[in-house]
């Protein structure tokens, strides 16, 4: 028998996430239509956690962030048929420091149409789709690269708001030197109160689980996996999953076990079931998530409902999906730093990721500026009360909180995590898998 009230604060030390950077029954609410007819909950719903994220995160009030939260995807929606419509026209959207959504453009015909619609317009002169192929060529390049070098290069981006592919460089001697191929264009190198019902008992997604390669008791402290519940799901034939990172498990490719952790006698810990799948960067998806195929005990301990929480806390309800759009705002949900929020920093990031065998693979996913520590892996990001998308990674991974974290990366620019949307997950894993919500 192990005492874990010791050894669980090694174990999220040990746990840290890959840096990718450089950097009981819940409580019900009726649901509100939001101005994009997104059914979210009230301000008055939302748990005191979050809203305590919200105001010191954001800096600004709930239902400005419910609001903007609905803008950036009746933006998302608009922009992707804008796309198709005007595929040399379009150079991007975002939802400005204002609150306000914007879309870029390339000539002044697809301005007056954007215009039209009511949107602000800013003309830019390369295409959205100019700015994913400079991406694409530009991680063909890093691919091509020395192991020795391109393991100076952090990550690959498009910043919408200046219409450029951003490579994420580290401040080294190999890092400084590093010449950009003449064919790649558009490109910067940078050096790098009160609500929400009353708290559960019963596992959430933002909450802890432990998993293991081996069995539990014989594994020894230092080598078990501790990471953070996602979003409930389910598939067509209605089993029931947790949505967690890719990375968590610990043996990619094997159904590790998962359990909820004992936090009096780790060897005694619930199984509450197994990775059924785990990508990370696999070339088919670019995406680093798991499926948790949840056993009877894990379905009755209450993760078949369609909440988070952070650390803990009270629970928040899941009214929906959503897809990443550049300045939407955002909080996410951890065993370790329970609810922090942001804003989408860039809906399309590619890393590099090395592997034990000295492989590396490229993770497709989305920036944000919401901190996040180790051990948060695995959590839930929502924008408003919609199922946004799962952590994978952060700048800010071995920080011991939050406001360390903030003080020593403001000069680099702040905190960043990295998030897998949920829509990719979704769509890639098949099966007719969907996010619970409070409409199911």
């Amino acid at each position: 028998m192990r005492n874990v009230l010791a050894h669980r604060a090694a174990v999220v030390g040990a746990s840290a996430m890959l840096l990718l950077f450089p950097f009981s029954t819940a409580a019900q609410a009726d649901p509100v239509t939001q101005p994009d007819s997104t059914p979210q909950l009230s301000a008055e719903a939302l748990p005191a956690e979050l809203v305590e994220a919200i105001t010191r995160d954001l800096k600004i009030s709930p239902q400005e962030y419910l609001d903007r939260a609905a803008k950036a995807q009746e933006l998302g929606s608009y922009a992707e048929d804008f796309r198709a419509e005007h595929p040399d026209g379009f150079a991007g959207a975002w939802i400005g420091l204002d609150g306000q959504p914007v879309v870029a453009v390339t000539t002044t015909e697809a301005a007056a149409k954007a215009a039209e619609a009511g949107y602000t317009t800013r003309i830019a002169p390369v295409s959205a789709n100019g700015l994913e192929k400079t991406l694409s060529d530009v991680n063909g390049w890093i691919a091509s690269l020395p192991k020795d070098v391109a393991s100076q290069i952090n990550s690959a981006s498009i910043d919408v708001l200046e219409n450029r592919v951003v490579i994420d460089v580290v401040n080294s001697p190999v890092g400084q030197a590093l010449n950009l191929p003449t064919l790649l264009a558009n490109v910067k190198v940078m050096l790098s109160p009160g609500g929400g019902g009353p708290v559960e008992r019963g596992p959430l997604g933002g909450d802890t689980y432990i998993t293991t390669v081996g069995e539990l008791p014989k594994t020894p402290i230092a080598e078990i996996s501790v990471c953070s519940l996602g979003f409930n799901g389910v598939d067509d034939s209605g089993q029931s999953y947790n949505i967690s990172a890719g990375h968590c498990n610990p043996a990619e490719g094997q159904p590790s076990p998962v359990f909820l952790p004992n936090h009096q006698n780790v060897d005694d810990s619930q199984q509450i079931g197994a990775f059924s799948h785990s990508s990370v960067g696999n070339p088919a998806d670019k995406l680093d998530y798991s499926l948790i195929k949840l056993n009877d005990a894990g379905v009755q301990a209450g993760l078949d409902r369609p909440a988070i929480r952070g650390a803990n806390g009270t629970a928040l309800q899941i009214t929906g999906t959503a897809r990443p759009v550049v300045g939407a705002p955002i909080c996410k949900s951890g065993q370790t730093s329970s609810f922090t929020c942001g804003v989408v920093a860039a809906e399309h990031v590619e890393t590099q990721l090395f592997m034990a065998d000295g492989s590396n693979r490229v993770i497709n996913g989305f920036a944000g500026t919401a901190c996040t520590l180790a051990g948060d892996s695995g959590g839930a990001i929502v924008t408003g009360t919609l199922a946004l998308g799962i952590t994978s990674g952060s700048n800010a991974s071995g920080a011991p909180n939050c406001t360390e974290a903030n003080l020593v990366l403001a000069p680099e620019g702040g905190t960043a995590n990295l998030g897998i949307p949920v829509a990719d997950i979704v769509a890639t894993a098949g099966s007719g898998l969907q996010v619970r919500t409070n409409a199911d």
